[in-house]
C-alpha cells in the first residue's frame, strides 16, 4: 500500500511525510490510537498536536483524521509524520473495512444486518447458529457487549486480530447502524457504505422506525438511509420484514420475505416457523416466544437459509441460543423482574406489550423507565408518547434520571426531563420520578409484591440496574 494511494482513495490530503512514518512497513492493521503498535494505521475523528506526538512516539505508520486541531498539522510537519486529513471519516472507515476483508478474510462469506430495532439480537443469533455448527465466525456484537457499528476502525481491528490469532474465517456477521453520525452531523449513506465494503452474500433489514433524532428528523430520512443498503448487497439476498410497511417498499434484486401475519411469503410464523409451507421449527423449540424476539429469530433463520445452512443445523442453533445482555432478560423470580434495552418508541411499545401478555389476572405490572440523557428533547418526546400509547390505568410507572450512575455524556437535562412530565401530565398518567436509579429501584422493589412483574426499560441510564439490584433484593 502506498500512502498517496490511500489518501486518494478516501479523498484525503497528506500532510508531513508522503511515505509511511520512518519508511516502515504497514502491519495491515487499522486500529485506535491507544491500541496501536509500530506499523499500524490509526483512524480518529479528531487529533491534536499532542496526539500526533503520541502517534510518532509509537512509530505508527500513518494517522487518518477528519478534524486536525490544536497544532496537529504543525506538529505533523515538524515531525515529518504522515497525517492524512479527509472530509469524511466514514470513507476512511469503509476503506479500512474493505482493505481488511480483502486482505485478511478474502474467502469468508459475509452477512450484514441493519435496521432500527433488533440488529444486535439478530446478528448474535446468526453468529450463534454458525458457531454452533462448527464454523469459524466473527461478529461485532457479543453476549456481553456491543462493540460498535463501524463509526471507527474497531471492526477492522477485530477482523485482523482474529485472523492473526486463529486463522482464516468462514463467516463474518456484521451489525451496521442504520443511521450514524458525528458531533450531530449525519454520516450520509453510512449503512450502504459499510455494507458495500463487506460485499455481503446476505443482508438483513429488521425494520424502519425513528431513532437517532437530530441526525435524522423524519422517517423519510431513515428510509433513505436504510433503503440504499440492498444496492450495496448487489446480487446477494436481502432478508426483509414483510410486516413493516416501509421495509416492504424497499427495492431489492433478490428479496426474501418473512412475516408473522402473512403465510404467502418465503418464511412465516404461525404455531411455529414455516419455510416453503413446511414446519421447520416448532414453537416449543424457540428460546423465547415474545413477538419482537420471534421477529429476530425469523430474520436470523432467513439469513441461515440463504447462506445454504442445513435446516436441522439452523434449528439446533435456534434451540440452544441464549439471549444477549439486557434483551428481555429475567433478573429475578419473586417479584419477576425483566430488563430490556428498549430505548426508542418502537422498542418501548413492543416490550411493554409483550410483558403485558405475560401477566396473569392477579399480577400487577410496574414499569421503570430511564429517561434518555443528552439525546435531546425530540427523542424523549417520542419515547414518552410511546409510553402514553401503551400504558393502562393498572400499570404503575416510575421514571429515573439515573444521575447516580451516568456520566456527563448521558446526563438528563432539565428539558429532557420536563418533556416527560408535561406529556404524562397532559394525558393524566400518574408517575413517580427519581433523580437516582438506586432510589427508584429500591422504591419499586418495596412496593411490588412477590407476585408482581417489574419491567426495566431504557438505554445507558438503566444499564447498571442489574448490579444495583444485587444490593437491593
Amino acid at each position: 500500500m502506498i500512502i498517496q494511494d490511500l489518501a486518494n482513495s478516501i479523498n484525503g490530503k497528506v500532510i508531513g511525510n508522503s511515505n509511511f512514518f520512518l519508511n516502515q512497513d504497514f502491519t495491515g492493521r487499522f486500529t485506535l490510537l491507544n491500541d496501536s503498535v509500530k506499523g499500524d494505521i490509526v483512524i480518529r475523528h479528531w487529533i491534536n498536536g499532542k496526539g500526533i506526538e503520541i502517534a510518532a512516539d509509537k512509530n505508527i505508520a500513518a494517522l487518518i483524521t477528519q478534524t486536525p486541531k490544536d497544532g496537529a498539522v504543525e506538529k505533523a510537519e515538524e515531525l515529518n509524520f504522515p497525517l492524512i486529513v479527509c472530509d469524511k471519516i466514514e470513507l476512511a472507515n469503509a476503506y479500512a473495512l474493505k482493505w481488511t476483508v480483502d486482505n485478511f478474510s478474502p474467502n469468508s462469506t459475509n452477512v450484514v444486518i441493519t435496521g432500527t430495532n433488533g440488529k444486535s439480537t439478530t446478528s448474535h443469533l446468526i453468529y450463534h447458529i454458525l458457531d454452533n455448527a462448527g464454523y469459524h465466525v466473527l461478529t461485532n456484537t457479543d453476549s456481553e457487549s456491543e462493540f460498535n457499528t463501524l463509526i471507527d476502525p474497531m471492526v477492522s481491528k477485530l477482523i485482523s486480530d482474529e485472523v492473526n490469532a486463529n486463522g482464516e474465517l468462514d463467516y463474518l456477521v456484521i451489525e451496521v447502524s442504520e443511521v450514524q453520525g458525528w458531533l450531530g452531523n449525519l454520516m450520509k449513506n453510512h449503512a450502504s457504505l459499510m455494507s458495500d465494503a463487506l460485499a455481503p452474500k446476505v443482508g438483513v433489514i429488521t425494520n424502519i422506525a425513528m431513532d437517532h433524532i437530530g441526525l435524522v428528523n423524519s422517517i423519510d430520512e431513515v428510509f433513505d438511509e436504510i433503503s440504499a443498503v440492498p444496492e450495496a448487497i448487489g446480487d446477494g439476498t436481502t432478508v426483509l420484514n414483510y410486516d413493516d410497511d416501509l421495509v416492504r417498499k424497499i427495492k431489492a434484486d433478490n428479496p426474501f420475505y418473512w412475516s408473522m401475519n402473512d403465510k404467502n411469503v418465503d418464511l412465516y410464523f404461525d404455531d411455529g416457523i414455516y419455510y416453503d409451507g413446511k414446519l421447520i421449527i416448532e414453537k416449543g423449540d424457540l428460546p423465547f416466544t415474545s413477538g419482537h424476539f420471534i421477529q429476530n429469530i425469523l430474520s436470523a433463520v432467513g439469513a441461515g437459509i440463504n447462506l445454504g445452512i442445513d435446516l436441522e443445523v439452523i434449528k439446533d442453533g435456534v434451540k440452544s441460543y441464549k439471549a444477549l445482555n439486557r434483551r428481555f432478560a429475567k433478573l429475578n423470580d419473586e417479584p419477576l423482574i425483566i430488563d430490556d434495552f428498549a430505548h426508542n418508541p418502537d422498542g418501548i411499545k413492543n416490550t411493554i406489550r409483550e410483558t403485558v401478555k405475560l401477566l396473569d389476572d392477579n399480577q400487577k405490572l410496574h414499569v421503570v423507565c430511564a429517561i434518555r440523557g443528552s439525546r435531546g428533547v425530540e427523542i424523549n418526546k417520542l419515547n414518552v408518547e410511546a409510553l402514553v400509547e401503551v400504558l393502562t390505568e393498572d400499570i404503575n410507572l416510575f421514571l429515573s434520571s439515573s444521575n447516580d450512575v451516568v456520566n456527563n455524556l448521558n446526563y438528563v437535562s432539565s428539558e429532557e426531563r420536563e418533556v416527560f412530565f408535561d406529556i404524562l401530565n397532559s394525558n393524566d398518567i400518574a408517575y413517580t420520578h427519581f433523580d437516582n436509579l438506586a432510589d427508584c429501584l429500591s422504591e419499586v422493589c418495596d412496593l411490588a409484591s412477590k407476585n408482581d412483574v417489574i419491567l426495566l426499560i431504557g438505554a445507558q441510564g438503566m444499564d447498571p440496574a442489574e448490579s444495583l439490584l444485587k444490593n437491593i433484593l
